[in-house]
């Protein structure tokens, strides 16, 4: 069970109730193939800054021959990636933060437990500051509602140019 305040309560979202498919975060987030690390959006309260999304984790991920090749278990980068991609598709929607997003940093991070094959992963984010040039966003993951993985992310805008070859 989860010992600190949820970001999100459970009762609050719908995990059937999808608001944005990847069709519509695609709108907002560039990461395409072996990199999209999101399925759908089912919540979103721009007024206190929550979002929440998650991954419906395959039996055909990039990850899962060499990680590890026994027992397939997700990466903590790829958690903290579906967690990044989550604020950026939040804060971009908002118009909180313009261009594409990359990591700008992460802190206190923490791995609570394992994400494999089969599971669906969710991911609550709450805003916490953002600039025009970065923001940054709490973040909670679950699978089955036992806390997985949780931490600070932050965001940096990126230039267009430096992604585009412009």
């Amino acid at each position: 069970m989860v010992k600190k305040p949820l970001l999100v309560e459970f009762s609050e979202y719908d995990l059937d109730r999808v608001i944005a498919t990847i069709d519509e975060i695609h709108e907002y987030n560039p990461q395409r193939f072996e990199m999209e690390q999101l399925t759908a959006i089912v919540f979103e309260d721009p007024a206190r800054g929550l979002c929440v999304g998650y991954k419906d984790i395959g039996h055909d991920e990039f990850w899962i021959r060499g990680h590890f090749p026994v027992k397939a278990l997700m990466p903590g980068v790829v958690m903290c990636e579906a967690a990044a991609q989550l604020s950026s598709y939040f804060a971009r929607k908002n118009k909180l933060i313009a261009g594409i997003i990359g990591f700008g940093g992460m802190e206190d991070i923490r791995f609570r437990g394992i994400v494999e094959p089969g599971d669906r992963f969710v991911i609550c984010t709450k805003l916490l500051k953002s600039r025009s040039t970065i923001v940054t966003c709490e973040f909670q993951s679950f699978v089955k509602q036992n806390l997985v993985c949780e931490g600070i992310i932050k965001g940096v805008a990126l230039p267009m140019e430096l992604l585009t070859g412009g």
